[in-house]
């Protein structure tokens, strides 16, 4: 799959500029699988509920597979887009079309975001499986509360952390450009 530059247009091909997608009123100003420059804000929230809540459940069952699971997941959606992750599936194909897309954001930060996060699942099953259980569940807990306080107050600290790196290297954090309103489009003559 060939990605734009985070300059280029959000049109895809076969998709005049400026038409939605789908039909209706649960129509999408971007693909989800196409436009990868941008993401509706809900579905990082979505897949922060989601492994929030497993990473917690695999902690207090003393699962470690279900951590090696999620770390595996996340790398698999990382590495082969959007239509290889579950949560994303789920997400944009149950949830999405039935409530709307949610405001558009630079998918950047969420991307590295889920970048540490699978760093640290794995870590905590490689520790898990290495026999330092406590060092296991403790990256496990972390990972779960922080998925869940993103999901939950909106704060994500990979999200954070990512626009920090940028101030760190002397460079300002600048989101991609969006694709345009949908009033915008209605009020145009």
């Amino acid at each position: 799959m060939k990605r734009r530059s985070a300059g280029a247009r959000l049109a895809s091909p076969g998709r005049p500029k400026g038409r939605p997608y789908g039909s209706g009123s649960n129509w999408r100003r971007a693909d989800p699988y196409r436009d990868l420059e941008v993401i509706d804000s809900r579905a990082p929230r979505f897949n922060q509920v989601v492994i929030g809540l497993l990473a917690l459940v695999a902690v207090v069952a003393g699962w470690p597979w279900l951590i090696g699971l999620l770390a595996l997941q996340l790398v698999v959606g990382l590495t082969f887009g959007r239509r290889y992750c579950l949560p994303c599936l789920a997400y944009f194909e149950l949830v999405q079309p039935r409530f709307g897309e949610g405001r558009l954001e630079d998918s950047r930060p969420p991307r590295f975001a889920n970048m540490v996060g699978a760093a640290f699942l794995t870590a905590s099953f490689v520790a898990s499986v290495a026999g330092l259980a406590v060092v296991g569940a403790v990256l496990g807990v972390l990972v779960g509360a922080l998925a869940l306080l993103a999901a939950t107050t909106g704060f994500c600290a990979g999200c954070e952390a990512y626009k920090l790196g940028y101030l760190l290297t002397g460079r300002r954090f600048v989101a991609c450009p969006l694709p345009p309103s949908p009033n915008a489009a209605a009020d145009a003559p």
